[in-house]
């Protein structure tokens, strides 16, 4: 079969979606598949040396087919701009694939978020007879409106409406937690016998530690430090303040470090805030390549943290616990009370969680995980057999691949 996978991120941009996408399509080309990859320029969350202008506007990248789409740029820009360059995606993306894929296209995979990658799906399928599959991850615009973001009742009607044409456009739809399943059934009408659950997978044994991997712990002079990694977006939906928070009310205990590695629009701010109050047991450091992320988790974490919004409502499991599980590492999870992470983390036995609503409950398991060292490698033990049964990348790629027979 031709196909087309469509997302708004692939490496060398440095998130757990890009390289879920890239390892679909290699899964995909190593099936016999032919595959192309229609993507934005990396302009974010890139590792430092990496130059995105080099890049070319088409390659073949171990079998597949890579052409990446220039638009406006959204990183670290106004809602408003980033919403425009989002809605201007599905023209870019959709002229960009008629004029260089000129074999006749069976399936189109789209990833989403954004949203309006959507419609690119949903108007290859007119054009082209071919059969959409839709990944849904974030529930847009629900999130958006549980965050303060969308506000105005006229634009949330505009993409509920948009949400709805793509929900109706695809012929298979996938969402990554179950509690999503049931909510996009429940609460957004979805066909039951078109939405499947798929999970989100990982790499399981790109985690484990090889020698001579960066000694990161010694590179950010963390040798005597009790380590809580955040990696990844420091944006709104995170919330990272609640770490801050966190953070002066543990300074007590001289050795707990927090350690983020990653950027986001929130980066910059929160570096000033713990300046201004002195908060210096958080430190700051740039995004690491993604070849060298299993290396960061080894080397520098005592404890994976995860940090999302009271306010973002929708079920979401952040993709950066399965690293953690699959590393060996606990889990502390600060979540809103409806998302399926806390239930992972409690069956798989990884770890703590507790909703990111209450700073004092959040000292407190900060200093548990410090005084019960003894209880680590249990509960790491616990996460990476966890993610190996159910998170493994080649079941699970092998149900999603099923769906498009």
């Amino acid at each position: 079969m031709n196909i087309v996978l469509v997302t708004v991120t692939y490496p060398p941009e440095i998130r757990a979606i890009s390289l879920m996408m890239q390892e679909l399509a290699r899964e995909l080309a190593g099936a016999g598949h032919r595959v192309t990859v229609v993507t934005s320029w990396p302009s974010m969350h890139v590792a430092e040396g990496v130059r995105p202008a080099s890049l070319p506007a088409a390659s073949e990248e171990m079998g597949v087919k890579c052409i990446r789409v220039r638009n406006l740029p959204g990183y670290k820009r106004s809602f408003i701009i980033r919403g425009i360059s989002q809605l201007l995606m599905p023209g870019l993306f959709t002229r960009a694939i008629r004029k260089q894929v000129k074999e006749r296209i069976d399936w189109v995979i789209v990833y989403s978020p954004p949203l309006p990658l959507a419609l690119v799906g949903k108007k290859l399928k007119r054009l082209c007879g071919c059969r959409f599959m839709l990944n849904i991850q974030d529930i847009f615009p629900q999130n958006a409106v549980d965050l303060g973001i969308l506000k105005a009742g006229a634009l949330i009607r505009y993409f509920e409406k948009m949400e709805a044409q793509a929900y109706a456009a695809g012929d298979v739809l996938t969402a990554h937690t179950e509690s999503s399943v049931r909510f996009l059934i429940e609460r957004k009408g979805v066909a039951a016998s078109k939405i499947h659950f798929i999970p989100n997978w990982i790499d399981t044994e790109s985690f484990v530690a090889h020698e001579g991997a960066p000694d990161y712990r010694a590179a950010y002079g963390l040798q005597n430090a009790f380590v809580f990694l955040f990696s990844g977006v420091m944006g709104p939906s995170q919330d990272l303040d609640f770490i801050l928070d966190l953070a002066k009310r543990v300074r007590d205990f001289p050795a707990i470090r927090f350690l983020f590695v990653g950027d986001g629009s929130e980066k910059k701010r929160l570096i000033a805030r713990a300046s201004e109050e002195n908060i210096a047991n958080v430190i700051f450091k740039p995004y690491v390549d993604t070849r060298t992320y299993p290396g960061l988790v080894n080397s520098a974490a005592d404890v994976g943290l995860v940090v999302l919004s009271m306010k973002n409502r929708t079920p979401v499991v952040p993709g950066k616990i399965l690293g953690f599980m699959a590393a060996g590492k606990p889990v502390l999870a600060f979540l809103h009370k409806e998302s399926d992470a806390h239930g992972l983390i409690r069956s798989a036995g990884c770890g703590l969680s507790a909703t990111s609503a209450d700073v004092a409950t959040a000292a407190a398991l900060v200093k548990q995980m410090y005084e019960q060292k003894s209880k680590l490698a249990d509960w790491g033990n616990g996460g990476r057999a966890y993610v190996r049964q159910h998170f493994g990348k080649a079941a699970v790629l092998k149900s999603l691949v099923k769906l498009l027979e």
